[in-house]
């Protein structure tokens, strides 16, 4: 069975930095585009970050970019986002997702695109 497992979510003041880690079963890691997608209280589940399955290539969303990097290490199975900077409007959970590679896209930036998810790990940012 598929699992994802995130990790290294907490209460941060605002400024400060965490890094989230997704632990993903080896069997499918390295042939996964992943991604990390959030929600917030009372919000649909918006996306963060997607990297391809070398490392390669990275998108993210136009909130985070230059304050957050994603980034993967197939040997060890994990792919993690570090954030930096955070703001109080960063709170929510965070989740990784897992999507097989086509030939059109190496990023995914829509949940439609993900076919495993974790469970998610609770990032809260005071100000």
């Amino acid at each position: 069975q598929v699992q994802l497992v995130e990790s290294g979510g907490g209460l941060v003041q605002a400024g400060d930095s965490l890094r989230l880690s997704c632990a993903v079963s080896e069997r499918i890691f390295s042939s996964y585009i992943m991604g990390w997608f959030r929600q917030a209280p009372g919000k649909e589940r918006e996306f963060v970050a997607s990297i391809s399955r070398s490392g390669g290539s990275t998108y993210y969303t136009d909130s985070v970019r230059g304050r957050f990097t994603v980034s993967r290490d197939n040997a060890k199975s994990t792919v993690y986002l570090q954030m930096n900077s955070l703001k109080p409007e960063d709170t929510a959970v965070y989740y990784c997702a897992a999507g097989p590679t086509s030939s059109s896209s190496r990023t995914y930036s829509t949940a439609d695109r993900y076919n495993y998810w974790g469970q998610g790990t609770q990032v809260t940012v005071s100000s």
